[in-house]
């Protein structure tokens, strides 16, 4: 069965060359490479797919956000920080913690992610629903998929994605917003994200990121229990570093926890306590230009918090919120008490 999102007079329209002429998309090859894709692929109406696209407009200020900065400043793990480790998120982070304790206890017991990991990427990623973004989301990816070219597979898969999303939830394609990069909601997860690790956590009927957090906090758990997180295993811890260490073949092995304790030993690398657990790590390298570099023991649960962002200055940043987030959530479960 073919998906309609306009009246069939504007597809006719828009087949019969009456709107062709100052569109800025459709007339274009590999748009209607696409649309035969959605077509033949999922069952769409062409017409009806060229006139979605024929409303989408090429936005200037997509590109600019992607694009590299140029700048040759170095990066600054405390300066990233900074950003996200400040008293006015740790304090919406409590707020928003016992706000939604029960769906936040719920989402733990069925995915094993606990409730300040789960918060602390909401938190990085939209300060908890404050920042979910403004751009509209069918002309964000148009733009990234077929102006962009650097990146255009994927957001030509997450272009046909949303429109397989806006079908799946009967929805208008037009009333997504999200992101530049084209993430929705208080999560910004892609189309495709939404599709594959979505929860409709409340029992709605369908999965909303847009106007509360429920689903958000149940998917967020869902997407990174699917990526390998260990129910109750430690994410992170930090790393004692002897004065002989040659490090860059540790740091050159990549963040996925391959380094066994034998290496690790060998390479002068051990814990604070001068131990070292019996499961694989990473050796995490957190540089600042004229300070010196912090070096961690990445475990499993922080590769998984990678798969969410590939940056293990993401990752740390939403570690090191939840830990702060914990801290204080035990204070003031300590005051009440």
């Amino acid at each position: 069965m073919k998906q309609r999102f306009i009246t069939p007079l504007l597809a006719l329209a828009l087949l019969s060359g009456t709107a062709l002429a100052d569109a800025s998309y459709v007339r274009r090859e590999e748009v209607r490479t696409f649309v035969r894709t959605m077509e033949e692929k999922h069952g769409f109406d062409g017409g009806e797919v060229l006139a979605a696209l024929d409303r989408a407009r090429h936005d200037p200020d997509v590109i600019r956000l992607i694009s590299p900065s140029g700048s040759s400043g170095l990066r600054s793990w405390q300066r990233y920080r900074a950003r996200f480790l400040d008293s006015a998120r740790i304090g919406s982070g409590i707020a928003f913690w016992q706000e939604h304790a029960a769906t936040l206890q719920a989402a733990y017991e069925r995915y094993g992610v606990p409730p300040e990991i789960v918060v602390a990427i909401i938190g990085v990623e939209t300060h908890y629903g404050r920042n979910t973004g403004n751009f509209e989301t069918l002309s964000a990816l148009a733009t990234l998929a077929f102006d962009y070219p650097p990146r255009a597979p994927l957001f030509l898969r997450e272009l046909e994605n949303l429109f397989l999303l806006a079908r799946e939830q009967q929805r208008d394609l037009f009333s997504y917003y999200g992101s530049y990069a084209g993430a929705i909601g208080y999560p910004q997860f892609l189309p495709s994200s939404i599709r594959s690790y979505g929860v409709d956590f409340d029992h709605s009927g369908t999965i909303d990121f847009d106007l509360e957090p429920t689903d958000a906090i149940g998917s967020v758990a869902r997407y990174l229990a699917e990526h390998g997180w260990v129910r109750d295993e430690l994410v992170a811890e930090p790393a004692r570093i002897a004065s002989e260490a040659d490090l860059q073949a540790l740091i050159d092995a990549g963040i996925k926890p391959m380094l066994s304790p034998e290496q690790l030993a060998q390479a002068g690398v051990t814990s604070l306590d001068g131990t070292l657990r019996a499961a694989p790590a990473t050796l995490v390298d957190l540089a600042t230009p004229d300070t010196g570099t912090e070096y961690w023991l990445g475990y499993q649960n922080f590769y998984t918090i990678t798969r969410y962002n590939k940056s293990s200055f993401y990752a740390m940043a939403v570690f090191e919120l939840s830990q702060a987030l914990r801290e204080q959530q035990k204070a003031e479960t300590a005051r009440v008490e």
